[in-house]
């Protein structure tokens, strides 16, 4: 009984560890968000787990396992990246959770049933449960980016003093490289809330209806 709930706390703890990383992350605009880090910690907590457990049953080497989930973590985080059209970073979390699975199956292999079960549960839990609060925080959050695409890349001068009047700061304005050479005004815009009035009333949705609606701008939408 007393094992059982090692197990369960050092799993809860990591999920929880990932969570507040991966939402301070996410805050500041970074790619990796919420899911990714809980996935990633919760599939080292395991590796750890099954390196200890392997080590006193056994008298396996120690940190082996260890020093090959940090490889691994450098490999999903290089390696399973890439760039949709939109100049956006995809395939984070599925990536994570791939290795996650691996993670479990050694668990399984090795008949640490109890560590195998919790982490599954635990896995599933993040994966399929969290997304909605994922895009509730996010939305609430003060920083977020948007792919603005202009009728004309003169009118980009009336699109920052409307962005300052409503109560954002500007972080970054960059040309689209997706869309260089086709003719199109499009930007990756990072902008701030720094009204206390919009930060309080008014989430990412509402923020870009109200600047869709003006006549310069032919398209405008959150990059997730």
């Amino acid at each position: 009984m007393r094992e059982s709930l090692i197990v369960i706390m050092k799993i809860v703890m990591a999920i929880v560890a990932g969570a507040v990383v991966g939402w301070e992350r996410a805050s500041k605009r970074h790619s990796a968000g919420l899911r990714t880090f809980m996935v990633v910690t919760l599939s080292t907590a395991v590796v750890m787990m099954l390196e200890v457990y392997l080590h006193e049953t056994y008298g396996a080497g120690f940190f082996i396992l260890s020093a090959a989930a940090v490889i691994a973590v450098s490999s999903v985080a290089v390696n399973s990246i890439f760039f949709s059209a939109k100049n956006q970073i995809k395939g984070l979390t599925t990536s994570a959770t791939l290795w996650a699975c691996g993670a479990i199956g050694l668990t399984i292999g090795a008949g640490y049933y109890l560590v195998s079960a919790v982490a599954l549960v635990g896995l599933y839990v993040t994966i399929s449960l969290m997304p909605p609060i994922e895009e509730y925080l996010k939305n609430r959050c003060n920083h977020f980016e948007v792919q603005l695409e202009l009728t004309s890349s003169t009118s980009l001068p009336d699109f920052v003093a409307t962005a300052r009047e409503l109560g954002m700061r500007i972080d970054e304005i960059e040309l689209n490289p997706a869309y260089v050479n086709t003719g199109l005004s499009v930007y990756s815009v990072a902008l701030t809330i720094i009204s206390g009035e919009l930060k309080k009333y008014k989430t990412h949705k509402e923020i870009i209806e109200a600047l869709g609606s003006l006549e310069y701008i032919r398209h405008i939408e959150e990059m997730k």
